[in-house]
């Protein structure tokens, strides 16, 4: 078995043109080079180096052994610098963009602990519902809610939660109005709606995506910001889809009711996007494990 040592000094050697200026590089002598090159030929059993006085140059066995060595040395390297960055401790400003419901219902619960956790690393959070160019603004993460896929890009995406939009009133509405059975008499309810273009629902039943249904449900209420919904509903003002995290609570609590509990009207999903490089630095890392455990939990 040949001392891995040895090929670090024959590489050196190679790289350097030289026991000479090889000894100078490495802080050693150039006899303790000479004798341990020559220690490696002998193991080998093969004559790596034609040595002269006024010569250094390889055999052809010796620059096969110089590439394979050389890969070795590079691989050997590459190993303990992901040992190095797994347990270096986190530190440095990460550079985070959301939007604003994004930050409000789902960072802004976790982001103290993260601050917690890694006391030596500091959180940037800009909170924006303008388009963010991560690359050219200098952002190590944009954390987007979607419904439809993002487009390809050279940005590393990973997704992190994919939850369904629900229907909900609240007891009180549903027991002034009827509760409707199925989607068509949404029709004849009071609804919550997005926006003067999201006065349609598209409604599938759960585990029957392709079969979608269309309804219309009159105005009682518009609002582009799902908190203003999420309270319209509470209020008994009728009828609101929203994301079923952002409601959960007060479902359970009573406050709000499932309405056609096996329909929802579309997924939304939430996804870390980030510039390659950027994901390789120890405290974007680490961020972005945090917000994985924190977020895919629901």
């Amino acid at each position: 078995m040949i001392n891995l040592n040895d090929l670090v000094f024959f590489v050196a050697a190679v790289e350097h043109g030289g026991f000479a200026p090889a000894s100078r590089r490495l802080g050693l002598p150039k006899s303790t080079l000479s004798k341990r090159v020559a220690e490696l030929e002998d193991a080998l059993q093969a004559r790596l180096i034609h040595r002269s006085s006024r010569s250094f140059t390889l055999t052809d066995v010796g620059r096969d052994f110089y590439e394979h060595a050389r890969a070795s040395i590079i691989e050997a390297e590459a190993a303990q610098d992901v040992v190095r960055q797994r347990v270096a401790e986190p530190s440095g400003t990460v550079r985070i963009t959301a939007s604003v419901p994004v930050a409000q219902e789902q960072l802004a619960p976790h982001l103290p602990r993260l601050a917690q956790r890694f006391p030596r690393l500091r959180v940037q959070l800009d909170v924006t519902d303008r388009f963010v160019d991560v690359v050219q603004e200098g952002y190590d993460i944009a954390v987007r809610s979607h419904f439809a896929a993002l487009p390809d890009s050279d940005l590393v995406q990973r997704q992190v939660r994919q939850e369904s939009i629900v229907l909900v009133a609240s007891p009180a509405y549903l027991e002034t109005a009827d509760a409707p059975a199925m989607p068509e008499a949404l029709e004849h309810h009071a609804g919550l709606l997005t926006g003067p273009g999201g006065t349609r629902w598209n409604l599938a039943r759960e585990g029957a995506e392709t079969d979608a249904v269309q309804v219309a449900p009159p105005a009682r209420m518009i609002a582009n910001e799902s908190q203003v919904l999420r309270a319209a509903a509470i209020a008994g003002l009728g009828i609101a889809c929203l994301p079923e995290s952002l409601c959960r609570r007060d479902v359970v609590d009573g406050r709000l009711r499932r309405v056609l509990p096996g329909w929802h009207a579309g997924r939304v999903t939430t996804t870390l996007v980030m510039p390659h490089r950027r994901g390789q630095l120890p405290g974007v890392r680490a961020t972005v494990d945090f917000l994985v455990e924190c977020l895919g939990d629901g």
